[in-house]
Parts: structure tokens; C-alpha cells; sequence
């Protein structure tokens, strides 16, 4: 009866009901904006890095991690590779033999990173060719090798020009070869732009005397999600006594560190936003007190109770809340859904700062939808609480006092 009584009320006043309701409404709209924005940026910042080299998941030999040597490296097998596929959200398995080797041109040595790889499965994974800025891209029985930018202008060397590479290969043997440049690659990483040379894989591995090895086996994983089910399932099932699995948080510490400072600064621009919000609530709250303060008068003179007045009161409140914080989420989810699928694009210095670290200069949202029910519970929250207001005056209200005032 009471809930009948609080329903009916609310839409006594249609012009009250609909300006409260925008206020739960607008709260709702905008913390969701905020954070679905600032959620699908890093997440978009998160699939961008990862893919960049790392992958979301690799598989090494127990205890490479630590000693980054060729001696630690493995063969995959084919039972191996079937269990490492049978693993939902696993699409493929992305071989390549890691070291690092000095390189020589001329009177110039450098140290740099030596990766060899498979060029169509590497470029499935991280997009290699795209980032070919002249020359051309490897092929699998090339003999030939991918400079990055940064290091090419160290040696100040073109297409066609020889390096050479000298390293310690697999269980200590010699390992020197020169290899004509093929292609130049630039990455947006100074520190990746500085160091990598790329191989095919078996000429890599012939290189280090390590044929039919590999030091890593990269997942080629859809999605952050996807990888976190599928890692987890990989570490109950992998033999620990020989393998080891890295996945992008272990690889990447950097990011999870920029993520928790991110998500502080978020929870203080959510709390500053909250407190606006609660303050507008506040207002439309206060201009319904003050509205029906003579209502209120007349029915507690007749002998309703302050108890049940209150309660009425305080569903009427919470039922505007519920209405409001619903439309809220609905046009927010519609909202930030059509821009996930039509992205809003970066102009400007902004995008070319974002391409140069191969980030796509787009900004995203997430449709998250835990998103979408904290903000709303939340502010219901808040406006349960306001609603605290009214029961107040309904409680402390002399009835003839109110009537004339």
C-alpha cells in the first residue's frame, strides 16, 4: 500500500518527477562517460603495447626469464603445440629465437637485439610489415636480415648494405655471419627503434648453431579477457618442471604501474564529480522539501504518522532514483556503444604522438558492463541517501508551524 501511495505520488507532479529524475539522469550520463573513456583508452593503450612485441602470453623454457641464454631454449614438439592450441582463444603459436648479438658496419659496433622469427605468423601477431619504411619485408628462406630505423641511421647504412653479427650461439658455439639489409623498420619504442635486427627463423637458427630451437613461443591471443582465461587455464595444465608461462602483466610490470596511477587519478576526478552531482540532487531535493512543506503539514495534522509519512517520502525519492539512474544507463550504453563501434578520431600533434608509438590515434570506450551498474549504484546510493533529507524535516516539522510558514 505504501509502495502504491509513493508511485502515485511521484507522478502527481510530473514537472517535479522529471527534473528530479534528469538530475539522477545527467549524474548517471556523465560519470559513465568518464569512466568508459578513460577505461577503453587504456584498455586500447594496453592492446596496442602488447601487440607491439610481447603478446599477451609466451611460453619459455623454465628458467630463461632470468638468464635470457640460448641454452635455454626448447623444442617445440607437437604435443606441445597441441596442447598449447587446444586451449580456447589460443588462434595460433608464434615461434621465435631470441639473443643478442653485436653488430658491425664499417668502424661502428653496436649491441643490438637479434630476433629471429617467423615472417608471416610474426606479422599476423605485431603488423612487422606495416612498419617497413623502406625495402622490403622478410621472407621465410631469406637470407637477409630487418634493421630498425634508430640503429640503421647509427650505422648510417641503406637496402643492400652488409652487417655483420657476431654472438655466442647455443652451448657456447661461435656464431658470426653478415647478412645484407632487406628492409628498415621503424617502431615508435626509442628503445626497440634502437637495438632490434630481425632474421628469418632458420637462418637465425643456423646462426646460433640452434637448429629446430626456439627461446620463446608467443600466444597469439584475440584480447586482454581472452588471454587472462586462457593463461589461466595454460598454467594448470603446463608442465611447470620444464615450462614456464609469461603472461603480459609479468612481461610488462611498466603497465600495470601506469594503470593503478591511472586508475587513482580517475577516483579522484569520479569523487569530485560525485560531489557535484550530490550537490545538484541536494538542490532538487531541497526545492521538493520546500514545495510540499505544506502538504506534509496537512497530513500529519489529520493524524497520519511521521513513520509512515517518512517512508512514503523516502520511496518516492528512491523510485525517482531507480527511474533516473535506469534512463541513465540505457542512453549511456547506447552512447558509448556507438562510439566503440564509430571511434572518435585523434588530430593533430596528438595523433602524430600517438602513431609514433604505433598506437592507433583513436579514442575508444568500453561497454563494460560493470561499468554501467557502479555508476548507476552509486549514485542511487547517493540519492538514497539525500532522500535522508526530507525525513529529517518530516520528523523535526511542527504541522502549524509549516502551514503558515
Amino acid at each position: 500500500m505504501i509502495l502504491k501511495i509513493a508511485w502515485r505520488n511521484v507522478w502527481r507532479n510530473k514537472r517535479r518527477t522529471l527534473i528530479t529524475a534528469a538530475a539522477i539522469f545527467f549524474a548517471v550520463l556523465f560519470s559513465v562517460v568518464a569512466e568508459s573513456f578513460n577505461r577503453g583508452i587504456f584498455d586500447g593503450m594496453i592492446d596496442n603495447t602488447v601487440r607491439f612485441y610481447s603478446g599477451y602470453g609466451q611460453v619459455l623454457k623454465k628458467g630463461y626469464w632470468e638468464e635470457r641464454t640460448l641454452d635455454k631454449s626448447f623444442e617445440l614438439s607437437d604435443s606441445l603445440s597441441q596442447q598449447l592450441l587446444s586451449i580456447d582463444g589460443v588462434d595460433q603459436l608464434v615461434p621465435r629465437l631470441e639473443s643478442f648479438a653485436l653488430a658491425s658496419y664499417g668502424k661502428i659496433t653496436k649491441s643490438s637485439m637479434l630476433v629471429g622469427i617467423d615472417p608471416s605468423k610474426e606479422n599476423q601477431l605485431t603488423g612487422l610489415s606495416k612498419r617497413v619504411v623502406k625495402g622490403a619485408y622478410l621472407k621465410a628462406d631469406d637470407q637477409a636480415i630487418l634493421i630498425s630505423e634508430g640503429l640503421a641511421n647509427k650505422f648510417k647504412l641503406d637496402i643492400q648494405d652488409t652487417l655483420v653479427l657476431i654472438s655466442q650461439g647455443y652451448h657456447g658455439v661461435n656464431a658470426a655471419g653478415k647478412y645484407p639489409v632487406k628492409g628498415i623498420v621503424s617502431f615508435g619504442s626509442p628503445e626497440l627503434n634502437a637495438t632490434m635486427v630481425f632474421l628469418p627463423l632458420a637462418t637465425a637458427q643456423w646462426f646460433y648453431g640452434a637448429e629446430g630451437l626456439l627461446s620463446t613461443l608467443v600466444l597469439d591471443i584475440e584480447n586482454k579477457s581472452t588471454a587472462e582465461r586462457a593463461v589461466a587455464e595454460l598454467k594448470k595444465t603446463l608442465n611447470a618442471d620444464d615450462y614456464e608461462l609469461k603472461d603480459w602483466k609479468q612481461m610488462m610490470p611498466e603497465i600495470i604501474e601506469m594503470k593503478a596511477l591511472k586508475e587513482s587519478s580517475n577516483k579522484i576526478m569520479l569523487l569530485v564529480l560525485y560531489l557535484i552531482v550530490s550537490f545538484g540532487i541536494f538542490g532538487v531535493i531541497v526545492m521538493m522539501t520546500k514545495e510540499r512543506q505544506y502538504e506534509f503539514a496537512v497530513l500529519l495534522s489529520i493524524g497520519m504518522q511521521r513513520r509512515t509519512l517518512s517512508m512514503i517520502t523516502w520511496l518516492e525519492t528512491v523510485l525517482l532514483g531507480v527511474f533516473g539512474a535506469l534512463i541513465g544507463i540505457v542512453a549511456s550504453y547506447a552512447m558509448m556503444y556507438y562510439i566503440l563501434l564509430n571511434p572518435i578520431k585523434v588530430t593533430g600533434d596528438m595523433a602524430v604522438a600517438y602513431e609514433k608509438f604505433g598506437i592507433e590515434p583513436i579514442l575508444l570506450t568500453s561497454v563494460d558492463l560493470d561499468i554501467f551498474a557502479n555508476q548507476a549504484i552509486t549514485v542511487f546510493v547517493i540519492t538514497s541517501l539525500i532522500a535522508l533529507y526530507p525525513l529529517n524535516k518530516i520528523w523535526k516539522m511542527k504541522p502549524v508551524d509549516a502551514m503558515r510558514s
